[in-house]
């Protein structure tokens, strides 16, 4: 007896999703600098980080790095139709200013830019002081 083969079902293809306004999220790290860029609801849409542009080990920190990977990242975004951003930025990383300066240049028009670093109102105990 033959087995009969499984129907075979058709992928559908997601639809692009059109998004007029987005918020970027801007994570400068000293080791590193991520651009992520959602919908007003918070969805991602598209992300890039220095390490994803193809930089490696202290070259992904530094001002260079986020400003390709906020190039990167607004080309993609620029896929799902987003002109108008809020910035959100956290971290004391090198990238900070230059992730910014890069998505103006990329074309996008920036309605707001908000430090959202997380400060601490006397939390936890730091870690002890290094000694280089």
């Amino acid at each position: 007896m033959a087995k009969q083969a499984a129907p075979v079902e058709k992928k559908r293809r997601k639809a692009r999703r059109n998004v007029s306004a987005g918020i970027a999220y801007i994570v400068a790290t000293f080791n590193n600098t991520s651009v992520t860029i959602t919908d007003t609801k918070g969805d991602t849409l598209c992300w890039t980080s220095g390490g994803t542009c193809g930089f490696k080990g202290s070259r992904k920190s530094t001002p260079y790095a986020g400003q390709c990977a906020a190039q990167q990242a607004a080309e993609k975004a620029a896929k799902f139709g987003v002109k108008e951003l809020e910035v959100r930025v956290r971290g004391p990383g090198a990238g900070r200013e230059s992730a910014i300066t890069a998505l103006q240049a990329a074309g996008m028009t920036i309605k707001s830019i908000e430090d959202v670093t997380p400060l601490p109102h006397n939390g936890c105990r730091p870690p002890k002081k290094r000694r280089v």
